[in-house]
């Protein structure tokens, strides 16, 4: 997993509640096993006209000043609902690296941090300043620090722990895991050889 230290990027603002997880990827596309290209389904019943993909010009998405958006300005309780994690695939495959909402679904907000997005809880108000930023207006978001600094002001954030090392050194399950690769070896050594 890549490393997430410092990330400046711009804000596009959907601002819906309970937006869930067949909003964000519905269930037609699941059947797509490679993390790669779901992107171009992300919020698939609201972007798209037709089967065609031909672009809704009214979806906030698809308005050409929004289009390079990495920062995601969103309501309360988003990704609840089922635990698919292609909806975080769909997300980082398009290219969201902050979701900044009232709440998260509990497994999708896991989703999105096994899946390198930080998922940031910031009450409305600041989420109603933080949408109303222009288009090129840039966010600059600090783990470490767990601070958002914006020309509207500055939110700190809370974040886990465990969560917060994982993101800042690039570690998932299998990096973590590697990390004990010498004593991994090590026992495989000693393993008696009817046990292999």
């Amino acid at each position: 997993m890549e490393k997430f230290t410092i990330y400046t990027g711009t804000t596009v603002p959907l601002m819906n509640d309970n937006i869930d997880t067949d909003q964000i990827l519905p269930k037609q596309f699941l059947k797509l096993i490679d993390k790669k290209g779901f992107g171009k389904y992300l919020m698939y019943e609201w972007r798209y006209l037709d089967n065609n993909y031909t672009e809704n010009p009214d979806f906030i998405f698809n308005k050409p000043e929004y289009r390079k958006a990495s920062i995601l300005i969103t309501g309360d309780n988003f990704g609840a609902g089922s635990s698919r994690e292609h909806a975080a695939w769909a997300l980082a495959d398009y290219g969201f690296k902050v979701i900044i909402a009232g709440s998260f679904g509990d497994i999708h907000y896991n989703n999105d941090l096994n899946n390198g997005i930080l998922p940031i809880v910031q009450p409305k108000k600041v989420r109603d300043q933080l949408a109303a930023l222009k288009p090129t207006d840039e966010v600059k978001v600090d783990l470490f620090k767990q601070c958002i600094y914006s020309s509207v002001g500055d939110f700190t954030f809370d974040i886990d722990g465990e969560w917060k090392h994982k993101l800042l050194n690039g570690l998932d399950d299998i990096g973590i895991t590697l990390q004990y690769e010498d004593l991994i070896t090590q026992y495989e050594q000693r393993r008696p050889s009817y046990w292999q």
